[in-house]
């Protein structure tokens, strides 16, 4: 085994991680790496595993090696809009697969539809929308230090069976003070948009591959994708 890929449901990551890392194997593994707050700690703990064997592992949150993005957003970082004012982040979709109660067991029930339990899943938040918000992350170099959102069940109905929600609203705030508004969503029939913008005091940007100025020429990448 030259190199192992973690892409089954989330919230198996965090201990099939350790095993690779104790097994000595690089290892690419799909975002989320973990679903809850221990899982993010198994995951941290084996991180240091790699780095003190030298061995490799890399994740899913693909944005972070598109050359756009990583052009884009070094421009960003290098003060090219002033200083950063907000974030905007978007992940609203169509409804989310539901392969219906079928299962010998309330557990093989589960697992056939994972992504509607967050103990295995996280929800759409940590599962999928977790690329827009690491956008944020990534221009601000930091983590929010607190959030205020909402959020509810409208479109899957009672007669889906899980727990997950299919739509929030959060507001997230930066240690220094600025603040991204999150929104995401899994309802069918809706107008959809899985976006990032970031406006500051000199412009504004996509975060994807162009940046225009209060002033002067705008910025659009046009190198390989």
């Amino acid at each position: 085994v030259n190199y192992v890929i973690l892409a089954t449901p989330p919230g198996f990551r965090p201990v099939h991680l350790a095993y690779a890392m104790a097994k000595g194997k690089n290892v690419f593994m799909e975002k989320p790496v973990a679903v809850d707050g221990p899982g993010i700690r198994s995951v941290l703990a084996s991180y240091q595993v790699a780095e003190d064997k030298g061995l490799c592992v890399a994740a899913g949150t693909q944005r972070r090696h598109q050359k756009p993005y990583i052009e884009t957003v070094a421009r960003l970082q290098e003060g090219a809009i002033g200083d950063v004012m907000y974030i905007k982040a978007y992940w609203n979709g169509g409804a989310i697969w539901h392969r219906g109660d079928k299962g010998a067991t309330p557990m093989e029930v589960q697992m056939r539809n994972w992504y509607h339990y967050t103990w295995i899943c996280g929800d759409h938040i940590v599962e999928q929308h977790v690329h827009n918000l690491d956008v944020g992350n990534w221009i601000m170099g930091a983590h929010p230090v607190r959030a205020y959102g909402q959020g509810g069940r409208q479109g899957l109905g009672p007669d889906v069976s899980g727990e997950k929600w299919d739509h929030f609203a959060v507001e997230y705030e930066y240690p220094n003070g600025v603040h991204m508004f999150s929104q995401c969503r899994q309802m069918a029939h809706c107008e959809g948009r899985v976006a990032e913008a970031v406006v500051g005091s000199k412009g504004y940007s996509n975060c994807q591959d162009w940046i225009r100025f209060n002033e002067g020429r705008p910025f659009r990448y046009r190198g390989e994708k």
